[in-house]
């Protein structure tokens, strides 16, 4: 409830905000976020604790399949409701920003009323005391950190008040935060995780294939729109095949770690990711549109053999009284790694485009020259970034070659909590 309650008061904050005043928008963000941050790293330690370890892979990967709808709905979802006035629950939404968050506004709070009457807790409550200071330094730290990243787009990577000085102070109080948890009896956030070598490789895997998958996912709309003028809903249909099967690829990749354990299916994903991600770096302005399509459809089928074996794995190989710490510590490192990447996407492509693009006088003086050799410069900055993303792939089958080869197998302790929760039917509070 919790999550929920989080994630409605964000949206209700940024729909609201004042077009004046961006920072009230943007807390309406980080509310939201706090929201996506508890309700993502919940979902999978609960899952983890009430089914088997030789049976978890299909139940990680209807999770993913959660997961995975969201970049599928949205995008088309948002192109639909800017594209012209439309109607929900009978109420007319004018094609306006605002109304992007009419509809989950109002499924959140559906959702945060129905919770208490659908949903059990899966493990005893324990009285656990939170430790403020860490809790500070947590914000502050990967807070001023994320916030430097952030601004690398428009401000560039030299600007010392917006940039340098945020990553540097987020960098020293995030050090003293490790210091902290590292001496502390009952950590804040438990860094013992990552001794366990399995948990460590699988979420330095994970962080990759995050990067390699948002290397695309945040330049191609922009390609699309901007190059070959679609609108943005169109963008959203054409990519939307991909995203779907990316989200259905995930309970059956599922199924196969059963079977076959994590190794030799991100080691085949990141090969495939690859080879989807290749030819991106050859995208021109006459590119057809069914083949962005085709290839963006091999890289989610790529990403769905990849994200959910790898997590599962790695939980897999903590004992239950760890998946919680070990959910929290693998979804602040891919976030983390979304977040850098993106604004180092940013900046690149960004400063090849303003390197390549023409003297502005051209403009006049020859207008359609000018245009062709604007495309040609925001086609430059757009490989670069599409070029950033392969490395990424490449990158992750060298390191999916250290997994564990097959099925990790879980801790004695984990086995026989995880009996316990399947006999009582998960009605413990």
């Amino acid at each position: 409830m919790i999550a929920y309650g989080f994630t409605a008061a964000g949206t209700l904050i940024a729909m609201v905000a004042p077009t004046s005043n961006y920072n009230i928008f943007l807390l309406g963000r980080v509310v939201m976020a706090m929201g996506a941050g508890i309700s993502l790293p919940l979902m999978m330690t609960v899952i983890t604790n009430i089914f088997p370890p030789e049976k978890i892979g299909v139940p990680m990967g209807m999770g993913g399949l959660v997961i995975g709808l969201a970049p599928a709905i949205g995008p088309t979802y948002g192109g639909w409701i800017l594209s012209g006035n439309t109607k929900f629950l009978g109420i007319l939404q004018l094609g306006d920003w605002r109304t992007l968050f009419l509809a989950p506004f109002v499924l959140l709070i559906i959702v945060t009323v129905l919770t208490p009457f659908l949903m059990a807790d899966v493990l005893p409550n324990r009285n656990m005391k939170l430790d403020f200071i860490s809790l500070l330094e947590s914000l502050l730290g990967f807070g001023l950190f994320l916030y430097g990243f952030t601004n690398v787009g428009n401000d560039g990577w030299g600007d010392a008040q917006s940039v340098i000085a945020p990553i540097i102070i987020g960098l020293v109080i995030i050090a003293f935060f490790i210091r902290r948890q590292l001496h502390m009896a009952d950590s804040f956030l438990d860094l013992s995780v990552f001794k366990i070598k399995q948990f460590t490789v699988t979420t330095i895997a994970a962080a990759i294939n995050t990067m390699a998958m948002m290397g695309v996912e945040m330049m191609l709309p922009t390609y699309i729109q901007n190059v070959h003028g679609l609108t943005a809903l169109q963008s959203g249909l054409l990519l939307l095949p991909g995203s779907v099967m990316m989200a259905l690829m995930s309970p059956i990749a599922g199924g196969i770690y059963d079977k076959f354990g994590a190794k030799k299916l991100s080691f085949i994903g990141f090969i495939l990711l690859a080879i989807g991600t290749l030819p991106y770096l050859f995208l021109t302005a006459t590119t057809p549109e069914a083949f962005i399509t085709i290839t963006y459809w091999v890289r989610f089928v790529a990403i769905g053999l990849i994200m959910m074996p790898l997590i599962t794995s790695g939980m897999n190989a903590l004992p239950v009284e760890k998946s919680a710490q070990g959910s929290a510590s693998n979804n602040t490192v891919r976030m983390i790694a979304s977040s850098v990447v993106v604004a180092i996407l940013a900046s690149v492509t960004t400063n090849v485009i303003n390197s390549t693009k023409p003297a502005h006088h051209l403009s006049t003086t020859n207008p359609l020259q000018y245009a062709d050799k604007m495309i040609q410069a925001s086609l430059n900055g757009f490989h670069v970034s599409f070029g950033i993303a392969f490395g990424f792939a490449v990158l992750g089958i060298f390191v999916a070659l250290f997994l564990h080869k097959g099925k990790v197998a879980p801790a004695p302790v984990r086995a026989a909590n995880k009996q316990e929760v399947i006999e009582d039917g998960g009605q413990n509070s």
